[in-house]
Order: structure tokens, then C-alpha cells, then sequence
């Protein structure tokens, strides 16, 4: 499942017919409660299960598989005699992107998350931080869903590439929980406005809104120093980095099939962006 942003005007021919191809699948109710419950299985389930849930025949149940197979909502494996059906984690971005699309809801979206934890204090990163901040990173690289990288860069790497000014820590009560940081997506002075962020919040601090406090705080900034894009490139697996930066104002852009592997496994990632609406 692959999705376009069209520029302006008219929704292209192409991307039209691939979303009334999506939505006519979706048309039949069967098939919309069996698309959530493997959406809502991580393991994904059999036809056999599947057919219980739905209390239809297998025949109505494999057929409704196949249908949604076809469109690329699922993926299907053999495991024995058994046919195991699992979610296709592009759909869980390309289809809520296929509805804006189609609603005309691509537009710049709010500026920035609301409802902030009282207490983490924002602040720039210093100097003395680099030891939390790497901790923090190899907690989201050990996760399997926050980066390519297999190891925690050095200081010397990280210090070299971020953006000096957009460079920031959350703190609980004096610790440092979390940081986020953007990089300059080309050395072309045509694209000095242009950045690439990251956020990344410690394991233990997960869910209290560290990650939307910090989200505020970059996009915030960057609108005030005049970058103008701000992007990003998240997991399909990671559902809950992709809602949180389009609560900050990035939109879903599209998906990038098998762009890199890591250990050895091909992943997809959702490409997100946020303009500055000035």
C-alpha cells in the first residue's frame, strides 16, 4: 500500500482510483470487523479463529481474507495446514492518510500539542547532559521501532550533525527524561529551512507526556527561527510516534516501502512533515 500527496487541485486519477479501490473493500461490514480484529491481534489470527469471530462459514471468511489480501490490507502466511492472517502496518497509516486526502485535510494543522505536563521542565541541552542523552537513545534503540541504527552514536557524531539551537532536554525533577534534536537535511543553501527531527523519551517516563512536551518545544522554536519544514521518518510499527506528531502539526506524507533493513530486515517507514503556516 503506497500513498501519494497530490500537490494542489484535483486529486490525480491514479491516487483517486487507489482510494475508491480501499474504500469499495471496506464497503462490506464482514470485512470491517475482520480488518479490526487483525488490526487488533499482533500475532495475527487464523481463518479458523477468524470464522469463530465473525460466526460465518470458512468459505464467507476466506473469501473475505482474500479480498483484503488483494487490496494489501492484510498479509497472509502459511503455518502448517493453517493460514495465518496479519495486518499490514502500512494501512494503519495509508488509510486515515487516504481520508484526509480525499477530505481535503492535507493543510497545515495546528501548531502544536496541547494539555502539557506541569511538571517537565524544557530547557537547552548542555554539555553535561550528553551521558543521559545517550542512555535515552540506547533505551529507544533497544525498542527495535525508533531508528536504523544499531548503535548509539558517539558524542563526537551527534555533536557534529545537530542543528545547534534546536537542541533540547525534558527534565522531572532535575533528571533528564528525554531530549529532541533536528539536523539540517542538506547542505544546499536552498534548504537551510529544511530539518530532520528526533524524540526520544526515557523508558522510565514513558506515556507521563514527556514526548508531546518536547514535540512543543521543537516545533515552537523552529516556527521562531524561521525553519519552515520540519520532517521525520517513523516505523509503521510505531503507532504511537506517528499520532504524536500529528498532534504537533506533522501530517502523513506517505509510506516508503522497504526503505532500509535493519539486522537484516527490511522495514517500511511513514514519512511525516510539518510546515510553518506563515
Amino acid at each position: 500500500m503506497t500513498t501519494v500527496v497530490p500537490l494542489a487541485g484535483l486529486l490525480p486519477e491514479r491516487e483517486a482510483a487507489t482510494y475508491a479501490g480501499w474504500f469499495a473493500c471496506l464497503a462490506e461490514p464482514t470485512r470491517v470487523k475482520l480488518l479490526h480484529a487483525v488490526a487488533t491481534a499482533p500475532r495475527g489470527l487464523t481463518v479458523g479463529a477468524l470464522t469463530e469471530i465473525l460466526g460465518t462459514s470458512q468459505s464467507t471468511c476466506s473469501h473475505h481474507v482474500r479480498k483484503l489480501a488483494d487490496v494489501g490490507f492484510v498479509h497472509l502466511r502459511k503455518e502448517g495446514t493453517a493460514t495465518v492472517v496479519t495486518i499490514n502496518q502500512a494501512c494503519c497509516s495509508g488509510l486515515p492518510h487516504a481520508a484526509d486526502a480525499v477530505m481535503g485535510l492535507l493543510a497545515p494543522r495546528p501548531c502544536c500539542p496541547d494539555n502539557l505536563p506541569d511538571d517537565v521542565l524544557l530547557r537547552a541541552q548542555r554539555d553535561d547532559d550528553w551521558t543521559a542523552v545517550r542512555r535515552i537513545y540506547a533505551e529507544g534503540l533497544a525498542t527495535g521501532l525508533a531508528t536504523f541504527e544499531t548503535e548509539v552514536p558517539t558524542r563526537k557524531a551527534l555533536d557534529a550533525k545537530w542543528l545547534t539551537g534546536h537542541r533540547w532536554v525534558a527534565e522531572i525533577d532535575g533528571e533528564v527524561v528525554g531530549w529532541t534534536a533536528a539536523i539540517p537535511v542538506s547542505p544546499r543553501e536552498c534548504y537551510q529551512g529544511v530539518a530532520e527531527t528526533s524524540v526520544y523519551v526515557a523508558e522510565s517516563h514513558c506515556g507521563r507526556g514527556v514526548g508531546k512536551a518536547l514535540l512543543f518545544k521543537q516545533v515552537t522554536e523552529a516556527d521562531a527561527a524561521g525553519l519552515w519544514t520540519l520532517q521525520t521518518s517513523i516505523f509503521t510499527d510505531n503507532r504511537a510516534g506517528i499520532a504524536l506528531h500529528h498532534s504537533a502539526g506533522y501530517r502523513t506524507v506517505g509510506i516508503r516501502e522497504r526503505i532500509a533493513q535493519r539486522d537484516g530486515v527490511w522495514h517500511d517507514t511513514v514519512f511525516l512533515e510539518r510546515r510553518r503556516s506563515d
